[in-house]
């Protein structure tokens, strides 16, 4: 059986792992995986509206190599360049927020 004091929040784990917030190994971590979100949520998007990698390309003026490559977290992207993808390619609108 497993103790309360043997449980690791999220947060402990990133620690262990990653570092405290604000160091260089955590920074690394967290923009790596804000680029992973921002793929997952632009192919949740394309899915949603029934569109294929080919067909958002072919609307926002890009490749379907390189949609794929946002998709799957190979390829940074402009920020000029996702907010077409979202607003031409998708019909959208990006809103930014900013954590301090």
């Amino acid at each position: 059986m497993t103790k309360k004091s043997d449980i690791t929040t999220f947060e402990q784990h990133l620690e262990a792992n990653y570092g405290k917030k604000g160091t260089k190994k955590r920074d690394k971590f967290e923009e790596g995986y804000e680029a992973f979100r921002i793929g997952i949520i632009l192919q949740a998007l394309r899915k949603q509206k029934g569109l294929t990698q080919q067909q958002l390309a072919e609307k926002c003026g890009t490749t379907k190599n390189y949609i794929s490559r946002i998709e799957n977290d190979a390829s940074d992207i402009r920020l000029s360049t996702l907010m077409r993808i979202i607003r031409e390619g998708l019909g959208g609108n990006l809103r930014l927020a900013i954590d301090m």
